[in-house]
């Protein structure tokens, strides 16, 4: 499986899971249906899961007049896939590609505000990240 389907996978999966709290393997096996699973797609699925709080809370402090829970669930789930690749998969993809696969998967699941949204919230913690290290 490739790394864009992979990751609108795990969109497509954390957004089941903001609407029906259920558990990565239940919502990784309804996105897949008969499609064989892939590895990058369950590290995403079940990493968020693991580190939503932390991911949550960093996208938190980078927007402006906006309480996450208020996001839009497609645009809260790109950002929190992205900077889980951003924190967790740093060693395997580049910052400019998480970037640049999040902006064109909010254009094809947000709607016309979604992908300039997501591009400024993570250029804002992508200059964070950079700080740190």
């Amino acid at each position: 499986m490739k790394r864009r389907t992979a990751r609108e996978k795990a969109l497509q999966a954390l957004f089941q899971m903001d609407m029906n709290e259920m558990e990565p393997a239940e919502a990784l096996e309804n996105v897949l249906e008969e499609t064989e699973s892939d590895d990058y797609l369950e590290s995403l699925v079940v990493g968020v899961y693991e580190h939503k709080e932390e991911i949550d809370t960093m996208i938190q402090n980078h927007l402006e007049r906006w309480k996450i829970d208020r996001l839009a669930r497609v645009d809260r789930n790109i950002l929190r896939v992205a900077l889980y690749e951003l924190l967790y998969k740093k060693d395997e993809v580049p910052h400019n590609a998480v970037l640049n696969e999040a902006v064109e998967i909010s254009k094809r699941f947000g709607d016309e505000k979604s992908s300039s949204f997501v591009n400024g919230v993570l250029s804002k913690l992508v200059d964070t990240l950079h700080s740190r290290d």
